[in-house]
């Protein structure tokens, strides 16, 4: 017999507790589908017209006379619908980031609220800076590069859904790889991390960095760059981040590192 069937109310109080959660959180995962089924209307709608505004800095760089083909029959519909659905994941994100923060608000202390907020704000904003990075500065120079040396008697015609695999996946790199000064934040909030340590170890965290972006770019030099230079620009955008927002826990570490020096030294 469970605690809420023997009259126990601190039982009854907990499944009531655990179900309410349960019942918000459906509700909260039902909002978020629906919004981007709502979202995913339209988008497959246009699905054809998103595929050429994706495609138009690779076509611009084709040779004339060139263009993208498709080695499957059903490619040309579900390659733009697959895009489709990748645009109202990308669109909706903000709104399904939403509901996740209003189910686990209740949760938080107030100065934990205060503290959230605007990272969730930051990483938002962030992640989309670094979508449209990609597209709009790298996949122009890496297209030029592509076409620039490809060699004689090639003909340079990307399948389509190759492509689509290929730029979404820069894409949302690029975007993830904008998330770095709020990863900094987090970690030195947490105190998983001391800043000294970030200041430290410049030199293996531009190894590391360089190490992903040739991971997740072309094997090419400018694609490299171009990723591994913002990514490290973020990493010391992060360690000024945590210095403005962490200003109390920082000089409290810094008081305990002291203390902890005097009494080695004694």
């Amino acid at each position: 017999m469970s605690e809420a069937e023997s009259g126990n109310p601190r039982g009854a109080m907990a499944e009531g507790t655990l179900i309410s959660h349960l019942l918000e959180l459906r509700d909260r995962l039902i909002r978020a589908v629906i919004c981007l089924v709502l979202v995913f209307i339209p988008c497959a709608y246009y699905s054809n017209r998103l595929f050429t505004l994706l495609a138009h800095p690779l076509m611009e760089k084709l040779p004339k006379g060139t263009s993208m083909v498709s080695t499957n029959l059903i490619a040309p519909f579900m390659t733009p619908i697959k895009l489709a659905a990748l645009v109202a994941l990308f669109i909706s994100m903000p709104y399904i980031l939403y509901q996740v923060w209003a189910f686990i608000a209740p949760g938080l202390y107030k100065h934990e609220r205060r503290f959230a907020i605007p990272l969730l704000f930051s990483s938002v904003v962030l992640f989309y800076c670094g979508a449209a990075f990609a597209y709009y500065f790298v996949f122009p120079v890496m297209f030029t590069f592509f076409a620039a040396t490809t060699p004689a008697g090639v003909q340079l015609m990307p399948d389509m859904t190759q492509f689509l695999d290929f730029v979404s996946v820069l894409i949302f790199s690029f975007g993830a790889a904008f998330e770095i000064p709020v990863a900094t934040v987090l970690l030195v909030a947490t105190g998983l991390v001391k800043i000294s340590m970030l200041q430290n170890n410049r030199g293996y965290v531009l190894i590391g960095i360089s190490i992903i972006a040739a991971a997740l770019t072309p094997p090419d030099a400018v694609s490299m760059i171009l990723m591994a230079a913002p990514m490290y620009l973020l990493y010391e955008l992060g360690i000024i981040f945590c210095r403005v927002l962490l200003k109390d826990k920082l000089a409290e570490q810094a008081r305990e590192e002291k203390e902890e020096s005097e009494t080695a030294s004694s």
